[in-house]
C-alpha cells in the first residue's frame, strides 16, 4: 500500500474512534488496490464506510448514516445514472463509469450533486447535520 494512502487510512480510523462507539473495521490491500471498511455507532445510528483506492490513484468512497437499514445521508461517488443524469440531462456512453459526487437523502429518494468529499469533512457534516445523536 502507497505510504500516502496507508496514512490517509491510518487517520480516517483514528477520527472515526474519536468520533464514533464501537468502531470495527478491516483493510485489504493488494499491490493494485487498498480497500477499508468500517462500521460504527453514532447515537443511535450507524455509520458505514467503504474507501477504496485503485492502482491508479483513483478513489472511491462511500460513506452512509443509517436509521436501522433507512438511509438518512449517503454521500459517494459512483457512476449512479440518477446522479449522471442529473449532471449531464441524460446517460450517454460518454460518461458510463464516470465518478459522480452525490449525496443522497430521504432512503435514497433525493439525490443532490456534491463536491467530492473525503472523511474528515463527512464527519464534520454529520456533526454540523446530526449534532446530537440520539
Amino acid at each position: 500500500m502507497d505510504a500516502e494512502i496507508a496514512d490517509y487510512i491510518a487517520s480516517v480510523i483514528l477520527l472515526a474512534k474519536a468520533t464514533f462507539h464501537s468502531v470495527q473495521h478491516s483493510t485489504d490491500s493488494t499491490p493494485k488496490r487498498s480497500i477499508l471498511r468500517l462500521e460504527a455507532g453514532y447515537g443511535s445510528y450507524r455509520v458505514l464506510v467503504t474507501e477504496l483506492f485503485s492502482d491508479n490513484r483513483r478513489r472511491k468512497y462511500r460513506y452512509y448514516l443509517l436509521q436501522d437499514n433507512y438511509v438518512e445521508a449517503g454521500f459517494d461517488n459512483s457512476p449512479d445514472p440518477r446522479a449522471i443524469r442529473l449532471k449531464y440531462g441524460s446517460i450517454g456512453q460518454a460518461h458510463v463509469g464516470e465518478l459522480i459526487p452525490h449525496l443522497h437523502q430521504v432512503d435514497k429518494t433525493e439525490l443532490t450533486l456534491t463536491d467530492e468529499i473525503v472523511f474528515q469533512a463527512f464527519v464534520q457534516w454529520l456533526q454540523e447535520n446530526y449534532p446530537t445523536p440520539s
